[in-house]
């Protein structure tokens, strides 16, 4: 981490305590995993792990409760408290009954205690449990809310209870039967003293902290609620044949994806799917269509602005009231930004991109008249522009930013726009509201945002356009104020310009953020379709960088702060690790920006190779996300679960890294440490059978167990897998020439290595394979004379710059060869631009001047 990094790091987590102090409070606890997933992969939580927790006076054990919503079956154990391993005390829910659905049992009998709770409160709102064990009375008392219940319990002179929440493998006492629910606040008393506290505000892992005595409780499966408020969730990803758009209904929480044939219904409370082909044939959709769902008329519609014709979708009979003409290709009107005014009863197009230009037409279709025309608007003038964000009101409509140019040509000075401006349908005129000052990186906008008038604020994805790999911030800002606030992780997000969409949706009653990707490859053949989910309200993701932050009046008070705090805590930590290796802290590759002239131009440092030839049959890509391609070229990534691709990674790697696979021993430390050795032969008997399945869709591709290792046996002639043919280019140094560091580069090309995957034991690998790379291309630098070849030298500079951008040596190269060519103003120019992104860095200045540089 550096000080920059830690600056902005600090900024985030003031700025989410001091402006979400609501949000920081409020998003969190364990949810459980139910019956919707098989037995194994179900919740439980055991607050005695280590030993029971053994009273001597009177106590008490409470908990807020809820459920999660939009489950199919609300039955099971809620806890489970035992008493000396002898005498059950378990609170369930049983939907089964008619009435009273919460019920008590002691042993293996009902309780007298049972009773109701307004269904609606516990899908919607906390409610707190508390149970009062009386020892000198023998009685236990459950409160709940207004309401209290008594029953006689016999207890001994020494209670040791075992406190397990929904599943527990424990002794005869073992459950998997769980209601899908969530709790916090886990308190138990003595007496009057509080002896433990489990908040359950982790973010992730198997643990939860006790806050008083440090008793760790432990955790199986967990869905942390904190985590599904701060990351993104991918939901489904799949491809459709050709052109598609999407649309949403915010009230029934429907994502539509319009393609040629069919409408795809994808339900958020549900996470279900259906697909409705067309009764009345194929819809030509033109490349860059878009589609708009609109809850006033209860209707789908697809707008084609070149033809001016809007197509209306009938759910009923599936098909669509006219064909749009094949006469064009593609749009002159990529990225518009779309709403329905109910004011008019039209549909407006505002913006867009086509033919090397920018637009800033408002374009209106009468749904009454169906008469399209050009609107003639007055007030301030809009920059001509896409890549905006648009967030519709009643009255009208906000527009947030994009790319564009004053004249609208693409070829004169075109520039990132930070302007918040109101479109009124009234009085059809332009407001300018304010301008963002960025501090960072430049970025864009998907192309909706999400407008909450109740306290003038506006949720909105932003990205960087000038990177192919590139990745979706969702922010919260004002719609009064030049501000706005970092919230959740960032998304992969594939940037190919015209070629990639991207779009923001909001759940009101499930409170959920949809993001949608989509990606049409170069040939229109298909697009890539991804769909994420963030619980609201957000909160800010502490462990990942800020894309960008607005300046204000108030900027100079966020930096005084952190300085005094580094100041007091950091600066032995900073003088210790400012030189140290920054390899792996960007979250996305980092490019250096220098001003060159077309054909020179750095930031993007690899836009110049192709990427990689996708072997479609037969492959395995692991650089950028995971892909498995079978024997007829069809993606099979997404029949791997969670756990078997985990598991089918584990085992390619140890097999092509070191070629003798990995042990069980081995594969239980890393996958099941908390199994008994039983449930973990188990548990891998399982998997490795639904991954053999997998596997046996590609041809001399198996997993094979030799001398007690398990490994992947596949034939290099028939299966790629881009990850070995890397370790082909950079394992023998010695025969490294200029196509080999090419084709390193279309390798690379696709992303990082396993960019959409996290775990603790990838790391080593991820590390090696950074380094290895940045070696490769100095090593093959080394063994070439900077006259001999400058043009091809400056690339694997940039290459370099790509996973290093503070690497001297790379600088070095680069500025020498820009001299060997007679460049000295871009050398001098990329000498600069080093030295500042050294100096963001580091927090000093680079020790060497230009003139020593070129010694």
């Amino acid at each position: 981490m550096r000080l920059r990094q830690f600056l902005l790091f600090l900024y985030t987590i003031l700025s989410s305590c001091f402006f979400s102090e609501t949000v920081c409070a409020q998003s969190y606890g364990l949810g459980f995993f139910s019956h919707e997933t098989v037995q194994d992969k179900r919740t439980g939580l055991d607050l005695s792990p280590a030993k029971p927790l053994c009273f001597k006076d009177n106590f008490e054990l409470s908990f807020d409760f809820a459920f999660l919503p939009n489950r199919e079956n609300y039955f099971g154990y809620i806890v489970r408290l035992i008493n000396n391993d002898k005498q059950n005390i378990d609170l369930l829910y049983d939907r089964r009954t008619d009435n009273k659905h919460f019920r008590l049992i002691i042993g293996d009998q009902f309780s007298k205690i049972s009773f109701n709770l307004d269904e609606k409160k516990l899908l919607t709102d906390w409610t707190k449990f508390t149970f009062r064990f009386d020892v000198r009375k023998q009685q236990l008392t459950l409160i709940v809310g207004n309401s209290s219940f008594t029953q006689p319990v016999k207890f001994s002179d020494n209670n040791c209870f075992k406190v397990l929440f929904g599943s527990n493998d424990y002794l005869d006492f073992k459950t998997n039967d769980v209601p899908p629910m969530k709790l916090r606040n886990i308190l138990i008393k003595e007496g009057q003293r509080v002896t433990y506290n489990w908040l359950l505000d982790e973010l992730d892992g198997n643990d939860a902290k006790e806050e008083i005595n440090g008793n760790t409780a432990k955790v199986v499966n967990p869905l942390w609620i904190k985590k599904l408020h701060c990351n993104w969730q991918q939901l489904q990803s799949f491809n459709i044949k050709g052109a598609v758009s999407v649309a949403f209904d915010p009230e029934k929480e429907v994502v539509y994806i319009t393609g040629s044939d069919s409408v795809i219904s994808y339900s958020v409370p549900s996470s279900k799917s259906v697909s409705q082909g067309y009764t009345s044939g194929k819809q030509f959709l033109i490349r860059g269509n878009q589609s708009y769902y609109s809850t006033d008329l209860n209707r789908l519609f697809n707008i084609n602005v070149d033809q001016k014709q809007v197509a209306f979708y009938n759910f009923n009979t599936s098909s669509w009231d006219i064909k749009h003409n094949s006469s064009a290709f593609e749009t002159n009107y990529w990225h518009i930004n779309k709403f329905y005014s109910p004011a008019d009863s039209s549909l407006y197009m505002i913006g867009g991109y086509g033919q090397f230009s920018y637009k800033n037409d408002v374009q209106r279709y009468n749904l009454s008249t169906k008469s399209w025309e050009k609107i003639k608007v007055g007030g301030e003038t809009l920059v001509p522009r896409y890549l905006a964000s648009l967030g519709a009101t009643k009255s009208g409509a906000y527009i947030l930013g994009g790319y564009g140019s004053t004249t609208g040509q693409q070829i004169l000075n075109p520039r990132n726009l930070y302007d918040l401006i109101y479109f009124d349908v009234k009085s059809k005129t332009f407001k300018k509201i304010y301008e963002l000052n960025i501090k960072g990186e430049d970025f864009v906008f998907a192309n909706s945002m999400v407008i909450n008038q109740k306290n003038d604020s506006y949720y909105a994805l932003i990205f960087p356009k000038h990177k192919y790999n590139s990745r979706l911030q969702l922010i919260s800002g004002s719609l009064n104020k030049a501000t706005f606030t970092n919230l959740g992780n960032s998304i992969p997000y594939t940037f190919h310009d015209i070629s990639s969409y991207a779009d923001l949706f909001y759940c009101p009653q499930s409170k959920r953020f949809i993001a949608v990707t989509l990606l049409l490859d170069d040939k229109g053949r298909q697009t890539r379709v991804n769909l994420y989910s963030l619980y609201g309200p957000p909160i800010a993701a502490r462990d990942t960088d800020v894309l960008a932050k607005a300046g204000g009046e108030n900027d100079y008070i966020w930096y005084i702060i952190a300085g005094v705090v580094v100041a007091a805590l950091g600066v032995v930590w900073y003088k210790r690790s400012k030189r140290s290796n920054v390899l792996n802290q960007a979250v996305a590759p980092i490019v250096t920006t220098v001003t060159e002239t077309p054909g020179e131009n750095s930031t993007t440092a690899m836009d110049d190779i192709p990427a990689e030839p996708e072997v479609i049959k037969n492959s395995i890509f692991l650089f950028g996300d995971l892909q498995l391609f079978d024997n007829e070229g069809a993606d099979i990534t997404k029949n791997l679960t969670p756990l078997t691709k985990e598991l089918f990674l584990i085992i390619l790697l140890y097999t092509i890294r070191w070629g003798r696979g990995i042990t069980s021993e081995k594969l239980k430390e890393i996958l099941w440490f908390d199994k008994t050795a039983e449930s973990a032969r188990n548990n891998r008997s399982v998997n490795i059978a639904k991954l053999k399945n997998v596997l046996d869709r590609l041809s001399s591709c198996q997993i094979v167990k030799e001398s007690g290792h398990w490994k992947i046996d596949m034939n290099p002639q028939h299966v790629y897998v881009d990850y070995k043919k890397y370790l082909d280019i950079v394992n023998d140094k010695r025969k490294l020439d200029k196509q080999k560091i090419s084709d390193l580069a279309k390798i690379i090309q696709r992303g990082n290595f396993l960019a959409d995957v996290e775990y603790e034991w990838l790391d080593t690998f991820k590390s090696e394979i950074s380094n290895e790379i940045i070696d490769t291309y100095l090593h093959f630098a080394g063994s070439v004379n900077i006259n001999d070849d400058p043009e091809f030298l400056i690339k694997l500079a940039n290459y370099i710059f790509y996973f290093d951008p503070v690497n001297e040596e790379a600088m070095v190269l680069k500025c020498k060869s820009l001299i060997s060519l007679g460049k000295h103003s871009l050398a001098k120019n990329a000498y600069d631009s080093f030295c500042r992104e050294y100096k963001i860095i580091y927090g000093e200045n680079f020790e060497k001047n230009f003139n020593a540089v070129l010694e």
